[in-house]
């Protein structure tokens, strides 16, 4: 059953708080901030309102949630710290001497509670409206990147996932005492996933029985994502690695496995709008979204700033049609023009090359035609012909016995040329400058939020993950910009 509000705190400890927790502490000051109402009426029909017994509050749930994206923890350490730090306590709505959670309730309250509710979108317009109020937000102009995440079990197979983590449990043990190697349970010799569990589950109730090592961080830490592996994401284990997650390309040597967040941001570095996607995904796709999810912010956008990635021929000419000013550096190479195929192939700005509608990357290029004479120069992109031979997706796109696999693109079109003006221009360099503040957004998410590696499996948890992780980042920044 879903409580209407939080509970007033009646407690004869109460004012600790007003004693131990200064005016200026980050989570009393977002308490303050924020009016976390808006979490029951987002939340009201995924609760029954007639029967059981009455949840935990879903604040609190959320607030949980928040303080795990703030200080990167998982569920159990996150947990274990709120029955000690009064901070914690104070910024949850809890008494002093008031009990915590059981950590397996947010793995709950992730899966059953937030997974239809859209809160990436909720979450940042929630945070731009505040800063609005608060007079933080002045421009008219939106930065906008995007930065990738690892999935949490990369390509590897799960069972070399568990052993992974086992083996660092294992490890740190031996470090403090070596004969526990008599006490631990056999490693399995299959390869069957079910053996590789229970043995986890069976060396994780040795070093819980035994009761000398759990206290210590260095034991906790690799113990709780051993724990928290094997119960939260056991569903994942046994069907794949990460379903979702896809290769994307950061160079033409270089690739990840795993997602892509699409931001854009302000000049004042408050977050106004994202999209989650699979790693593959192309940048310059997203721009147009990005610009109009901003403007539901309530956000008005006279000026987008980008790098290459999204100068390409359709963002020109949306940009031009809504007076706006597209700060991207023109690059020949993702000029659409009279492009072949150019509803199936889409440009890796990073890599510096096409990716077939497979998710191949072209191995090399080779220009053609002369600079200055005629028709216009185009780039020839040749394909592994041996993939494409085996390519489910061949029909249509490779000629069967053919001995090559090429994709041509001319290098300008009438659009570029107008941008290639615009890139001269004072004003143009000038704004340019500004990109680099996005960066260093990236790198706060990645570095202080724990955004460079997947929480979870899967896109649902990785839009989660998200949301939680740019809400936390854009309170911050409110509130530095307030003081």
């Amino acid at each position: 059953m879903l409580p209407e509000q939080q509970n007033f705190i009646l407690s004869p400890y109460i004012e600790l708080y007003n004693i131990l927790i200064p005016k200026d502490n980050l989570l009393r000051r977002m308490d303050e901030l924020v009016d976390f109402s808006f979490v029951y009426e987002k939340l009201n029909e995924t609760y029954c309102h007639d029967n059981g017994r009455t949840a935990v509050d879903p604040v609190r749930m959320f607030k949980y949630l928040l303080l795990k994206s703030i200080f990167d923890l998982s569920d159990v350490d996150l947990v274990e710290r709120s029955k000690t730090d009064l901070s914690f306590k104070f910024f949850l709505h809890m008494a002093p001497e008031e009990g915590v959670i059981d950590p397996s309730l947010l793995t709950k309250f992730r899966k059953l509670r937030l997974k239809d509710m859209k809160l990436l979108d909720l979450l940042i317009g929630k945070t731009v409206k505040i800063a609005i109020e608060k007079g933080v937000i002045r421009s008219k102009t939106i930065i906008v990147d995007a930065t990738h995440t690892k999935a949490r079990y990369t390509q590897k197979t799960p069972q070399e996932v568990l052993r992974e983590r086992s083996k660092k449990v294992r490890k740190v043990i031996y470090s403090i005492e070596e004969s526990m190697k008599n006490v631990f349970p056999s490693k399995p010799t299959t390869d069957v996933l079910e053996d590789e569990i229970e043995y986890c589950q069976r060396l994780v109730a040795v070093i819980e029985q035994d009761g000398r090592f759990t206290g210590l961080p260095k034991v906790s830490e690799p113990l709780n994502l051993l724990k928290e592996t094997v119960a939260d994401d056991v569903e994942h284990l046994q069907t794949s690695t990460d379903p979702d997650a896809k290769v994307g390309h950061k160079s033409a040597d270089s690739s990840f496995f795993g997602y892509k967040t699409h931001i854009a941001m302000s000049e004042e570095r408050i977050i106004t709008a994202a999209t989650v996607t699979t790693g593959e995904q192309n940048d310059g796709k997203q721009l147009q979204t990005l610009i109009e999810k901003s403007k539901a912010a309530g956000m008005q956008v006279e000026i987008v700033i980008g790098d290459t990635a999204y100068s390409e021929k359709d963002n020109l000419s949306y940009s031009a049609q809504n007076e706006i000013e597209l700060v991207s550096k023109l690059n020949p190479l993702i000029t659409q023009g009279n492009r072949k195929k150019g509803d199936e192939f889409e440009f890796n700005k990073d890599a510096g090359r096409y990716v077939c509608k497979a998710g191949h990357l072209a191995i090399r290029r080779a220009r053609q035609g002369k600079k200055g004479r005629g028709k216009n120069q185009t780039d020839t992109y040749y394909f592994d012909v041996e993939k494409c031979k085996r390519c489910p997706l061949r029909e249509g796109c490779y000629k069967e016995g053919s001995k090559s696999k090429t994709y041509s693109v001319s290098i300008k079109s009438h659009e570029h040329l107008e941008q290639a003006r615009f890139q001269e221009s004072e004003a143009f360099k000038a704004k340019a400058k500004e990109r680099y503040k996005i960066e260093a957004k990236n790198s706060e998410l990645k570095h202080r939020h724990g955004y460079d590696v997947a929480s979870t499996s899967g896109l649902i948890g990785m839009e989660i993950q998200g949301a939680m992780a740019i809400f936390a980042v854009n309170l911050k920044r409110i509130l530095k910009l307030m003081s």
